[in-house]
């Protein structure tokens, strides 16, 4: 079974008979503003692409792990864990990202959903805790030191602390990424997000290298492109451009989440996106997709709209104006 996701423009363009070129997609969280990728040399579609050791050294220094594993996205990470494992008591806090207990509910596990605000007391029941860091999608944070203090109780007993750091690249001072040496410690990140890439289908593993040996055997070779890992070591190895991204994020999230307050929008989020719950969330969600606003509807215990950043100044006006109408007609 395939979960939805946001970015499905071309559902979006079926359901509402509106061209793709027509529309503004704020349904991921993405970063709007991409890294420019470079031209790839001709042996990065010629030959076979064994992992370049210089990418490697470009994401351990990017994200302060000792050690890291190149991913075809995240996504691979989060469907070859749960078969690392004999099956075992799981834990994955909830709300969050869908695939991660989608996943660890399959090989056998024995899957509990939990509030993040329950996840203390959940520990001592499970093998395996799972955690979103920044949350996606409300965008709720966990101290490093109470995620660290989690991971010694797990491994403690051989278990597992796996957190999710996809929307973690503007939150750099809550990353584990430096601690991932220690035992039962998995960090996963994205380079889809922040660097707004994310086509190229990479992320990264950080873990302890008999860990990060065992998840390569199980993906095989030739995981990751070679047009990908060039263009994704040097957006690794731009700390300016990386710099520069950091701070225009931050004033653009602090942008939407005072347009969102203007109009009686409470969010929380990071500097990609807001979310918020809302009792009419499908009526909002088919408002903004009458003006051409592509936004992530969620249901069931997330139940609310996430909005990613707008890409240019007509967007951000084409979102006032929407938002203005919703006022009107719910008042």
């Amino acid at each position: 079974m395939l979960l939805e996701h946001g970015g499905n423009l071309r559902e979006a363009a079926r359901i509402h008979g509106r061209p793709l070129d027509q529309w503004i997609d704020l349904s991921t969280g993405i970063n709007p503003h991409c890294y420019p990728a470079p031209a790839t040399t001709a042996h990065a579609w010629h030959r076979l692409p064994e992992t370049d050791p210089a990418l490697v050294a470009a994401a351990c220094a990017c994200y302060g792990a000792p050690a890291m594993l190149p991913v075809a996205g995240t996504q691979a990470a989060i469907q070859a864990l749960p078969r690392l494992r004999a099956p075992c008591r799981v834990v994955v806090a909830a709300p969050s990202y869908a695939e991660h207990a989608h996943h660890w509910g399959q090989h056998g596990h024995q899957l509990r959903q939990v509030p993040y605000s329950e996840l203390n007391d959940a520990v001592e029941d499970c093998e395996v805790l799972v955690v979103c860091n920044p949350n996606n999608p409300t965008g709720a944070c966990i101290a490093p030191e109470k995620l660290l203090a989690w991971r010694a109780r797990l491994a403690a007993r051989g278990g597992w602390l796996v957190v999710d750091e996809a929307f973690g690249d503007t939150e750099d001072a809550a990353s584990l990424g430096a601690h991932a040496d220690q035992a039962g410690l998995i960090v996963l990140r994205s380079v889809g997000k922040f660097f707004g890439l994310a086509g190229l289908r990479l992320g990264f593993v950080a873990a302890q290298p008999a860990l990060l040996r065992a998840l390569a055997a199980m993906l095989g070779p030739w995981t990751v492109s070679g047009p990908a890992q060039q263009v994704a070591l040097a957006a690794l190895c731009d700390t300016h451009w990386q710099q520069d991204m950091r701070a225009r994020l931050k004033i653009e999230g602090q942008r939407l989440r005072q347009l969102l307050a203007s109009h009686g929008v409470a969010g929380s989020g990071c500097a990609l996106f807001q979310w918020w719950p809302e009792t009419r969330a499908e009526e909002f969600h088919r408002h903004m997709a009458a003006r051409g606003i592509w936004v992530r509807l969620f249901g069931q215990a997330a139940r609310g709209i996430r909005l990613g950043l707008p890409p240019n100044e007509p967007a951000w006006q084409q979102l006032e104006l929407a938002l203005i109408a919703w006022n009107k007609e719910n008042t």
